[in-house]
């Protein structure tokens, strides 16, 4: 039967991802708007939303964060483009953007002392295989495979390279471990459900040295720079962004994280995460044409969830005819006002992808289910 609730919000896109609950573009100051972000009022927001995030995050005192552009993307391309070259380095690659940044890494960069290690969609790599003396680039969470690395244990702590982690789907969903880490990079229009554009680079003391100590071999673009005659750039961590923000953006960004305090801070964002993820879980265990992309149920994503339809009609189709079948499923669940944006990433295998992270209400969650049940019929008769 076709369901007669549907989710209050059918938004569970992937990125950009839903605003908070309650938001509403009044809610957002405007002096700033029209402003330098070099004035006193925008620099003072910039270095707000840098101490609330530092916050937000659990940010040890000795490491920095920086609000940076280009999103999640030219906050990792930063990190690699001034970081990498001093020694060898592990590229770990289970999903499309670290996928991405293997081939920068050998492409771009052309390092021949890397070692990429890659597993097929709904795996991991083997994670014993990394070489503590070496650098290691690789995701929390593959966003367009829905696995993450179940924990930190497999970095040690005695390691002579540098951890280079994008994190941008577990930012605020996870605990992360910063000991464990050493740059960090998110966009805040994943689990914040802010404006995109923009990114955050965070370094560990063990990354600062690197930079001050280490001139790469290849030219570096000004809006990668982190470092001037050889020392950091310190303004970078204090409001100075290289170039022109949004301060709509950012306003926006000081929005979501001051809801984030209000829902409990980030105990609070894990929680919701987790809640909802349950949700999706019970589900899949009672029905029997969806089960996880990730095999191991400890490596599957949180927020990013990436579902296989297993029914045996979809699986005797040719790959063109399951995407084209995805498609059509998708596209009655939007015009029925059901679910926006829920089809699996173009290089992934043919399913479908929702996002679970803290800005979603469990309620639609919970009201979108039967909606699946009733598309997935209607696309095989």
């Amino acid at each position: 039967m076709k369901p007669n609730v549907r989710p209050a919000n059918p938004r569970f896109s992937s990125g950009p991802c839903v605003k908070r609950p309650g938001w509403s573009p009044g809610n957002l100051p405007s002096g700033t708007l029209g402003r330098s972000h070099r004035s006193v009022p925008g620099k003072s927001r910039l270095a707000e939303a840098i101490a609330r995030s530092r916050d937000l995050l659990n940010l040890p005192a000795n490491y920095l964060l920086g609000i940076v552009p280009g999103s999640d993307t030219g906050a990792l391309e930063m990190a690699l483009w001034t970081l990498l070259g001093a020694r060898g380095v592990d590229v770990l690659v289970w999903d499309s953007f670290s996928a991405g940044w293997a081939a920068d890494i050998t492409g771009q960069l052309r390092l021949t002392d890397a070692r990429v290690m890659k597993a097929d969609y709904g795996s991991l790599p083997d994670l014993a295989r990394v070489d503590p003396a070496r650098d290691t680039v690789f995701v929390w969470n593959g966003t367009t495979s829905g696995v993450r690395v179940p924990d930190a244990r497999w970095i040690a702590a005695d390691r002579a390279g540098l951890t280079i982690c994008d994190a941008t789907s577990a930012a605020f969903a996870v605990d992360l471990p910063w000991d464990k880490l050493d740059v960090v990079t998110y966009s805040w229009q994943k689990c914040l459900g802010g404006e995109g554009a923009h990114g955050v680079i965070i370094l560990g003391p063990r990354a600062v040295a690197r930079l001050e100590s280490h001139t790469p071999p290849w030219p570096v673009p000004k809006v990668f720079r982190l470092t001037k005659n050889g020392k950091l750039i310190a303004g970078i961590f204090t409001g100075a962004t290289i170039n022109t923000p949004s301060m709509l953006c950012v306003e926006d960004y000081l929005d979501s994280l001051a809801w984030a305090v209000s829902a409990g801070g980030l105990a609070g964002l894990v929680r919701r995460n987790e809640t909802n993820a349950a949700v999706i879980a019970a589900w899949v265990e009672r029905t029997g044409w969806v089960e996880y992309l990730a095999a191991d149920e400890s490596t599957r994503s949180t927020t990013s969830i990436c579902l296989r339809i297993t029914a045996d009609w979809f699986a005797a189709l040719p790959e063109d005819a399951q995407r084209s079948t995805v498609k059509r499923m998708t596209a009655i669940l939007e015009e029925e006002g059901a679910a926006y944006d829920i089809a699996g990433y173009r290089d992934a295998p043919p399913g479908l992808r929702i996002w679970a992270g803290p800005t979603v209400e469990t309620d639609d969650l919970t009201a979108l289910l039967p909606w699946l049940d009733w598309a997935i019929e209607q696309v095989r008769t």
